[in-house]
């Protein structure tokens, strides 16, 4: 309404001026246009009214939105006519060109408001619909990282005005906050709703899968389909940032062009001061328009590459939750890391550069037509020089491809080394192999270098060509003249070198352009290639309907491996059925294919045949307990509702209710990742807690009494699989023997074959599979019973019970309410914290010994002066080689030259290939510094993380440091050197520039100095908002990697509970969380820039008026030109992005430098305290007053132990779940450092000698088995110590030599990452078969024969004799039968030594609690 308005004034002044000077042809078409658009303003404007007074949220039509940027680009037509109308010396009316200056700026005003006005996506809200009602209906589950994403309100962008949005002002506030306190998240605003993670997935996904009916297959997508629906995606940004980019190119071609006009104006003897101001008005409008449009197009920018890489980190997510085992298998962990972190990364950044692929040929041409205006035919020259140049370095682009590919691929292997060890890292630790697996690294890291070191080198060539084509354009440009005969004058020189000028930023960013198109293509392919991969098969479980026959669980003739491609079955003949309300026993020895037969049930098993029915939900506890890290409470939820009744129910049947007192937070107490501050016992009862509360119709339970003691299994068994789980379909795999009498179906399995199917009675007649099992356990209880002579153990068993086969636990009640007492009592004295704390930031400016390291790093800091000194010289030669052709050309074409041509020509290229040869040198220089410091930081931050004592994996999740390995170590890689180069340029550059302009007009510096001192005020109110925010964005990256590794590890827990969605939706939360402060940091860094550009603008125009108005006639003109020259590009928001720039990738630096300074263990060896060689020659071990605790914050685990361990006996370590056996352990082995205490091995204190030569006399077989990838022979022998035959004699002892003879490659078989086609059970003989070679004086068995048959476990007990006779063995077993064969029992109880004798002596005192562990176990075997 506005315009139409103004049009009509404008109408009637035109009008007036008709009457009183009569109607021109100029004035009756002026007359008509004003005419019309007043009707057409006023028609619009009454439409809007109509259609959008009564509703905000409506979208403009698109018709109207096309008019819109029709009109503007019309605008900037029309002033452009009339532009060349005026300096044809046509007259025109005043009106036009104030018609021209408000159509331009309302234009500008009404496509940004049409484009983004109304910010409502209705359309993609209801894709969102139910994901969104049903999140926000939880309260658990995985809230604890959707709350650390929460914010008071939205951004304020979403509601700002017009001006607001014009000028940044809508970010004001919080910049404002900043500067007053240090920001937290709490701080940040929320998103705009359409900039929500949810909404852009959810219009993603729609664009993706618009022409590709398979609904989610992800093999139908390719990179063209990818790129497409990106594109979709964004396109109102692509359109709004293209027109912002025209508007950007025009504008910045406006000062070259009038140049040649200015210097003839001040050349001129018949001034006219209007035409001057004039000229002045057009240069200060040109650089207003050039700032708000590179301000707005910067950070729409950033808006695409948020928005995309917000769509491609739920797209992975969610794909990653769905691949299939043969997916996984063949797609690693570290690739998939790189995918979330590297790859995402770099496609966002790629916004930056969507626009110069069709800009600089724009640019190009834009510029040709200039030259060709001042010079003639010599501009065909200086293009098809500029293309020779740019076609030269096609060979450049292609080995940068090849490179790029190379390094990605390095990048991988590192990664996936990298967080294996990082998974695995306490076992490295006990075995003293972490120093092995660095030195794996830094080979990786070597290879990974030299590509970085070509990428860098070739990059610097590439820059030094690009960077140096418009000096050399210019050299053949003037050569070419010269030749040509074309006269050249200042003004046309001073056009030609402005316009050189700009080209010099299209042409400088080329190389990144084409390096970026290249990077982007690798990594498009690699996310394409990911989605491509088989998804699980959703129908390869059939669902029977509720209302259908008894059946619950059925497979028919089935038939499955997890190799397809293998001759070898994993599953083979398959035929049982299941009704509902059975309790049926999986049994079977070592890799008979028991827990693949409940993936097969789980549907995760690829089939080749038969068929498998279902009827009812299903909940499964997996054998490798997956927990995740968060709260107790919501594990145990795990996304249900609260019923508290239910929950205490569980509580109570899982044995929890003590070990949540015992917790400093209850069951508030946060889980460290993969559960590392529980033990097994408790991870695996709360995934039992978890598979109850979720109350399904069939429950799959993989060994789910293998990691906990005899007594909790009792109690687990009575409670939960009789109690709870009493009326529901369980079927449990299980190498107790004791559990099989009360089950309703046992099925026996041997080479992926059920060979016997029945009840116990039954099969224990029929065959000899189960007669093994069962033989080897009555065998050991015989042995048990050999303990005593009979009537002391008569005595014990043979006491009034219930009746009941499951003892009367009334007396251990007793102790354990008297012992929870105590508990109470010392907990409420010790210190209370959480193990895993918040990720630290720094706060406040970032030191200046951040820089000062970075810099000094490599050799010293010696090329830094070097490298300065090259760009100085640079921008010396640079200015020297302007002055040269303006002072030595003449004023005009008809005033005779003071030097013949070819020496100005001469002259002019000596001094152009001298800057040319400092770029070089500056580049060069800079690739080694940064090469050197990158390496040297990696080195340092990784040896530091590798020496960093335990305690510190298990607090700091694995999330956070993968990023520093990855992205942060990347910016130092690259990023960094390039930021230190740009800021360096930068800097040279203004000093250049002020030192041109203040040579014109001294006087200038009245100026230059406030507003330099306004510039710097603005950025020291700036940069403490900007510096947080830039901190923050880094602190809430590292959740989103570690959730995704988290579900990963647990995709089948996950699929089986249907959490996906709720999975999903908290991997959204945690990208909202990451894009708020980025989002509002590119808000920040706008804000700053525009005020720059505005103050910049302002003294440009202020410097023109001086020249025009002071010195004009005092000067040269073609002195002052190039005073207005260099001032086109002055402007001080280039150094301070630069500088922005280069602090908030510091950061980087800061990061890795917080864990380059980890406290480190104790030293690897201790030159003074080396023990001999034979040492420990006895295995005689001391502990005395042991006093042991996890971190400062948290309470005592071991208080105040002192035992003897005689030297060759055997020694059993019994207590319940969580009272500190493996602690004992750990200690022993000096993962943790006591806070009291002492320990002795043969007389020598272990916490006096290095690590190394503690860890490597001494074995162990931990409680988690592991593998790594690799071979057989790397994870028996990875330090390369034995020969073949050694090793066959190994795993001849550990019952696989067989096993390994059979496979294609024997020793050189293939194990998978975490050793995933390996069974649990084997993966634990493998552990076995390492001990085994060591033959150490010292073993310790921590649950070693948890996952084995009672057979299998019988086998290795006996090897055990064979080898270590005269060994001493501490066991730490759960199995009684495991800890016959020994001289001593330790039993342990919160920490104290509750009893330690041997076992007849403490079976002869009933009261004893190893007496009443030993009479439940046989109670419930006697069965």
């Amino acid at each position: 309404m506005g315009l139409s308005f103004c049009d009509l004034f404008l109408s009637m002044l035109n009008s007036l001026s008709g009457y009183r000077h009569g109607w021109s042809d100029l004035n009756i078409v002026a007359q008509l246009d004003f005419v019309f658009r007043t009707l057409t303003w006023f028609m619009i404007s009454a439409y809007l009214h109509i259609q959008f007074s009564h509703a905000s949220d409506r979208k403009f039509p698109i018709i109207l939105r096309i008019w819109w940027t029709f009109y503007i680009l019309m605008s900037c037509f029309y002033l452009v006519i009339h532009l060349s109308f005026y300096w044809k010396h046509v007259p025109l009316p005043i009106l036009l060109w104030v018609s021209d200056v408000v159509s331009i700026i309302a234009g500008i005003s009404i496509s940004y408001a049409g484009m983004f006005g109304k910010r409502r996506e209705d359309e993609d809200f209801h894709f969102m619909d139910p994901l969104l009602n049903n999140s926000s209906n939880r309260n658990n589950g995985d809230d604890r990282q959707g709350s650390n994403v929460g914010g008071e309100g939205i951004t304020s962008y979403e509601n700002a005005n017009l001006f607001s949005i014009f000028t940044f002002s809508w970010i004001s506030p919080l910049v404002a906050l900043g500067f007053e306190k240090t920001l937290d998240l709490e701080d940040v605003p929320q998103l705009a709703s359409c900039d929500s993670a949810s909404v852009v997935f959810a219009c993603f996904r729609d664009k993706l899968e618009y022409d590709d009916n398979s609904n989610d297959n992800g093999c139908q997508v390719s990179t063209f389909r990818l790129v497409k629906a990106l594109i979709l995606l964004t396109w109102k940004e692509i359109l709004w940032t293209g027109l912002l980019s025209i508007v950007c190119t025009l504008a910045s071609y406006v000062g070259p062009y009038l140049i040649n006009t200015f210097f003839h104006y001040l050349n001129s003897s018949h001034q006219h001061k209007y035409k001057g101001y004039m000229l002045v008005f057009i240069f200060f409008l040109s650089k207003f328009i050039r700032c708000i449009s590179e301000r707005h197009l910067f950070f729409q920018l950033r808006i695409i590459a948020n928005r995309v890489s917000a769509a491609l980190f739920a797209i992975i997510y969610k794909k990653n939750l769905r691949l299939s085992s043969q997916s996984k298998q063949g797609h690693t962990s570290g690739e998939n890391i790189n995918l979330m972190t590297v790859d995402i990364d770099r496609i966002g950044f790629f916004s930056w550069y969507l626009h110069d692929i069709w800009r600089v040929p724009v640019q190009f041409v834009l510029a040709l037509l200039i030259l060709y205006k001042r010079l003639g035919l010599a501009s065909l020259v200086a293009f098809v020089a500029t293309m020779i140049l740019m076609l030269a370095n096609t060979p450049l682009v292609k080995l940068q491809e090849k490179i790029q590919g190379e390094l990605m691929d390095s990048k991988d292997r590192r990664m996936k080394v990298t967080s294996e060890a990082l998974r695995n890292m306490r076992i490295l630790k006990l075995q003293g192999w972490e120093m092995k697996f660095l030195d794996k690294i830094i080979g990786l890291r070597k290879f990974e270098t030299k590509c970085i070191k070509k990428l860098l080198y070739t990059s610097a060539i590439a820059s030094f060509v690009y960077s140096s084509t418009p000096l050399f354009v210019s050299m053949i440009t003037f050569g070419s003249c010269l030749l040509m005969g074309i006269r050249l004058d200042s003004g046309k020189i001073l056009s030609a070198l402005a316009t050189f000028e700009v080209l010099q930023g299209p042409i400088y960013n080329l190389p990144d352009t084409f390096s970026m198109v290249l990077q982007i293509k690798v990594s498009l392919d690699r996310i394409t290639s990911f989605l491509c991969l088989d998804d699980l098969d959703q129908n390869i479980v059939q669902k029977l309907p509720r209302d259908s026959a008894e059946v619950a669980v059925e497979i028919v003739k089935g038939n499955f491996s997890w190799d397809l491609h293998s001759p070898n079955l994993t599953l083979k003949d398959l035929n049982f059925q299941v009704k509902h309300g059975m309790k049926v026993v999986v049994c079977g020895v070592v890799g008979s294919g028991k827990s693949s037969l409940l993936s097969c049930i789980l549907g995760e098993v690829p089939k080749i045949s038969g068929a498998i029915k279902l009827k009812g939900t299903m909940a499964y506890v997996a054998q490798s307990s997956w927990i995740q890290s968060g709260k107790i409470v919501d594990n145990i939820l795990f996304g249900k509702e609260m019923d508290k009744k239910r929950y205490e129910m569980i509580l109570e049947a899982c044995s929890l209710k003590k070990d949540l007192e015992l917790c400093p937070f209850g069951d508030q107490t946060i889980i460290g990742e993969r559960g590392i501050n529980l033990s097994g016992g408790q991870k695996q009862r709360i995934q039992i807690a978890r598979a109850l509360y979720n109350d399904a119709d069939i429950y799959l339970l993989d060994d789910p009494f293998s990691s906990v003691d005899a007594h909790t299994g009792t109690h687990l068994f009575k409670e939960c699989l009789l109690g709870i789980l009493g009326s529901k379909t369980v079927i449990y795999i299980t190498h107790q023997v004791e559990f099989f009498p009360i089950a309703d179906l046992i099925l026996v399995m041997k080479d992926g074959k059920i060979t016997q199917t029945g009840k116990y009675e039954e099969i224990l007649r029929s065959g000899t599979d189960f007669m093994d099992l069962v033989g080897a356990h009555k065998k050991a209880m015989k042995e048990l019973n050999s303990l005593e002579h009979g009537a002391t153990l008569d005595n014990l068993i043979n006491d009034k019970e219930d009746g009941n086969i499951l003892c009367s636990e009334k007396s251990i009640q007793d102790n354990e309410i008297k012992e929870s007492e105590n508990y109470k009592t010392e907990n409420l004295i010790e210190p209370k914290g959480q193990l895993v704390q918040e990720e630290k930031r720094e706060n406040g400016e970032v030191n200046p010994s951040v820089y000062w390291k970075y810099i000094t790093a490599a050799y010293k800091g010696a090329f830094v002066p070097l490298i300065l000194l090259a760009q100085i010289l640079f921008e010396l030669l640079l200015i020297a080689s302007s002055y040269w052709m303006v002072l030595d050309n003449p004023v005009s074409e008809d005033v005779k030259p003071h030097v013949k041509g070819s020496t100005l020509i001469f002259i002019y290229i000596a001094l152009t290939l001298g800057s040319s040869l400092c770029t070089l040198i500056r580049s060069m220089l800079i690739v080694i510094v940064g090469y050197k410091t990158s390496t040297l930081f990696f080195n340092k931050m990784h040896l530091c993380i590798f020496r960093a004592p335990l305690s510190f994996f298990d607090s700091t999740p694995s999330g956070r440091i993968l990023n520093r390995v990855s992205i942060d170590q990347s910016a130092v890689d690259t990023s960094i050197p390039r930021k230190f180069e740009e800021l360096l340029i930068s800097i040279i550059e203004f000093l250049g520039t002020i030192a041109v302009m203040s040579q014109v007009a001294w006087q200038m510096l009245i100026i230059f100095i406030p507003m330099t001192v306004a510039c710097i005020w603005y950025q020291q109110y700036y940069i403490s908002a900007a510096r947080e925010l830039s901190r923050l964005t880094g602190v809430c990256q590292a959740p989103i990697t570690q959730h995704f590794v988290e579900s990963s590890l647990g995709s089948t827990t996950i699929r089986c509970f249907d959490q996906e969605e709720r999975f999903i939706d908290t991997n959204l939360k945690l990208v909202d969380g990451y894009f708020r402060p980025k989002f509002h940091f590119s808000g920040a860094i706008e804000w700053l820039c525009f005020r720059m550009d505005m103050l910049s603008s302002i003294t440009y125009a202020i410097f023109l008026i001086f020249l025009i108005s002071v010195l004009n006639g005092v000067l040269s003109p073609g002195v002052m030109s190039l005073a207005v020259t260099y001032g086109l590009k002055f402007s001080m928001h280039g150094l301070i992005w630069d500088l922005c720039g280069l602090e908030n990738k510091i950061i980087s630096i800061e990061r890795i430098l917080q864990y380059a300074y980890i406290p480190s263990e104790p030293p690897l060896s201790i030159e003074e305290n080396k023990p001999g060689h034979e040492w420990p020659s006895q295995g005689k071990i001391d502990i005395v007053d042991l006093q042991v605790r996890y971190a400062p914050h948290l309470p005592l685990v071991l208080k105040g132990v002192t035992c003897t361990l005689p030297e060759g006996i055997k020694i059993g370590i019994v207590g319940r779940t969580g009272s500190g056996k493996s602690t004992l352990v750990q200690t022993l082995f000096h993962m943790l450092e006591p806070i009291a205490g002492q320990i002795w091995i043969d007389g020598i204190n272990i916490f006096k000698i290095g690590l190394q030569d503690l860890r490597s006399r001494l074995s162990i077989i931990p409680q988690d088995p592991t593998m790594f990838e690799g071979t057989i022979r790397s994870n028996l022998d990875p330090l390369g110590d034995y020969t073949d035959e050694q090793i066959w004699e190994a795993l001849d002892g550990c019952q696989l030599g067989d096993e390994i003879r059979k496979k294609e490659g024997k020793l050189d078989s293939l194990v998978a990452e975490n050793g995933e086609n390996w069974s649990i059970g084997q993966r634990q003989l493998i552990c076995l078969g390492r001990v085994l070679l060591k033959r150490s004086k010292v073993l310790v068995l921590d649950e070693a024969t948890a996952s084995m048959d009672t057979a299998t476990d019988y086998l290795i007990q006996q090897t055990l004799r064979q080898h270590f006779s005269r060994s001493t063995v501490i066991t730490i077993a759960h199995r009684i039968t495991s800890i016959l064969d020994i001289d001593m029992v330790l039993l342990l109880d919160n920490g104290h030594i509750l009893e330690y004798d041997s076992p007849a002596k403490l079976l002869e005192i009933k009261s004893s609690s190893f007496a009443k562990l030993v009479k439940e176990y046989t109670q419930r075997s006697s069965s």
